[in-house]
């Protein structure tokens, strides 16, 4: 496959390119497919999950997880920490209304399950972000590696819940002190919502207000703390399946 465009050009294609459905992603619970994008001469994969997919849950509004994911992107854009592939939310698309996410090339076999030790050490913002984002569902396969190396995140329908939720298979950092680098990109975050900056109104387009204010908080807590938590509470901490 030739090498991706620019991130300015993936984003441009995601939001107006021509969109062809390719096939369909047979796991997990919510409908998803790949499709074929192509803008002004460039063509890629992306991952397009469209909202008449979604499986209903008891705790998360209906209709609401293709927009998570756009939600995640905008959240990982706004620390700087690029985590997230570029995600879009489109209102026209073959199966209706869905999120559009630049698909990443990557070994499926290599996972947090099997990491090498310099993989795992560079984890501390990933989890760092799943307590920002509340994530609910962070399974070791939810991490992948590229071809040149970067690790990025993907399935974020399940997370910014106002309630805590986190269910995470990394805990490698449980009681670590978080490194002030990081610190500080939550400290900025945490005041730009709390000062209803243009990223508070943003986040509105995806969350509910209490969602959004509920991420202001949780920077909070880990501000107040500097340190990775401990698995507990009254919730399981782990997802499942794991992988």
């Amino acid at each position: 496959m030739a090498a991706l465009p620019v991130k300015e050009e993936i984003l441009a294609a995601l939001r107006e390119g021509e969109v062809n459905v390719q096939g369909q992603f047979l796991s997990g619970s919510n409908y998803t497919f790949m499709a074929e994008v192509v803008h002004e001469g460039q063509e890629f994969i992306a991952v397009y999950k469209p909202v008449r997919g979604e499986q209903p849950l008891w705790d998360f509004p209906s209709g609401t997880l293709s927009k998570r994911e756009v939600a995640a992107y905008l959240l990982s854009e706004a620390l700087g920490w690029e985590l997230v592939p570029p995600t879009v939310f489109r209102r026209k698309l073959p199966l209706g209304p869905g999120s559009l996410q630049v698909y990443v090339e990557h070994n499926a076999d290599y996972h947090y399950f099997n990491f090498e030790e310099s993989d795992r050490l560079r984890l501390h913002p990933v989890v760092v972000f799943d307590l920002l984002i509340n994530n609910a569902d962070r399974k070791g396969s939810h991490i992948i590696k590229d071809e040149d190396g970067h690790l990025w995140l993907i399935d974020h329908g399940v997370c910014f819940h106002d309630e805590d939720k986190l269910r995470t298979v990394i805990w490698d950092f449980a009681g670590e002190r978080v490194p002030e680098a990081l610190m500080e990109d939550v400290r900025a975050l945490t005041e730009r919502i709390e000062a209803r900056e243009a990223l508070y109104e943003q986040m509105l387009d995806w969350l509910a207000p209490r969602e959004v204010n509920a991420i202001a908080a949780r920077g909070r807590r880990l501000l107040a703390t500097c340190r990775f938590p401990h698995p507990g509470g009254a919730h399981r901490p782990y997802p499942w399946p794991p992988v």
